[in-house]
């Protein structure tokens, strides 16, 4: 069964909303009988719905598949950055033999095509000191860097020294395109924020005054538009929840 796909759906509601509001407006500005205003708008709003269904889809789903694909990449690099650095290096040994290269274990790096990779996953980029003591240590002797991402210091002292680095999209397409995926992965599920976590985000004191701008706003383009109806009833629910959020809503934590 195809999962549902609720964004897609709610840009749809919006945008259809937004044709009906408008059409309403002007059919309505142009003196149209009730019902014919509020026919005609409904069915070119819907037409421009479905129009916008067919476009937006396709666009939906590669959003949803490049998210899908940045979390496994995500999921990936924790995992490399918390293993054993000996497991991280079979790992990798296995991905590049199924990749076809030529490549053994060679003391705490590997030898892929003759070329020394070390594999440094941290949690942060890595640094432009590590990569100097790289640098120190392997002499003349080229090395290629392979990590989750690198400091753009980092970047410019390897490209000094013509040495290269292999960051985490390129193994990442390593391993799903050699299907050698580490299993299972460490914290393989990483924390998903809650809804209340995003409410009590929403609804912090410091968003009172969005709310309130937006508001005034809305109140104030009701009294300029054909069809003032939706500008002063959104206009006034979010006053009201500026008011609430600003007496209940809780304070920003002091940094």
């Amino acid at each position: 069964m195809k999962k549902f796909d609720l964004p897609l759906a709610a840009d749809i509601l919006f945008y259809t909303a937004s044709a009906w509001l408008v059409l309403v407006g002007l059919l309505r500005w142009a003196h149209a009988e009730t019902w014919v205003c509020f026919t005609a708008a409904t069915l070119i709003a819907l037409a421009v719905g479905g129009v916008l269904f067919l476009i937006l889809s396709a666009r939906h789903r590669r959003r949803a598949l490049g998210k899908k694909e940045q979390k496994e990449r995500e999921k990936l690099m924790l995992h490399l950055a918390l293993e054993k650095d000996e497991r991280v290096r079979a790992s990798l040994l296995e991905a590049f033999l199924a990749d076809g290269k030529e490549a053994h274990c060679e003391d705490d790096a590997l030898s892929v095509d003759g070329t020394a990779l070390v594999p440094v996953f941290t949690m942060q980029p890595v640094s432009a000191d590590r990569v100097a003591h790289l640098i120190k240590q392997y002499g003349e002797r080229p090395f290629v860097l392979a990590c989750n991402a690198i400091t753009p210091e980092a970047e410019k002292l390897l490209a000094t020294f013509s040495r290269k680095a292999m960051r985490g999209t390129e193994i990442y397409e390593l391993f799903r395109r050699t299907e050698r995926m580490p299993h299972p992965l460490i914290c393989g599920e990483l924390p998903r924020r809650t809804m209340r976590s995003r409410l009590t985000a929403a609804f912090s004191k410091r968003n009172a005054y969005p709310f309130f701008a937006c508001g005034a706003c809305l109140l104030v383009m009701s009294l300029f538009v054909f069809f003032p109806v939706y500008y002063l009833v959104s206009g006034s629910l979010l006053l009201a929840a500026s008011v609430l959020i600003r007496a209940f809503g809780k304070a920003p934590e002091a940094s």
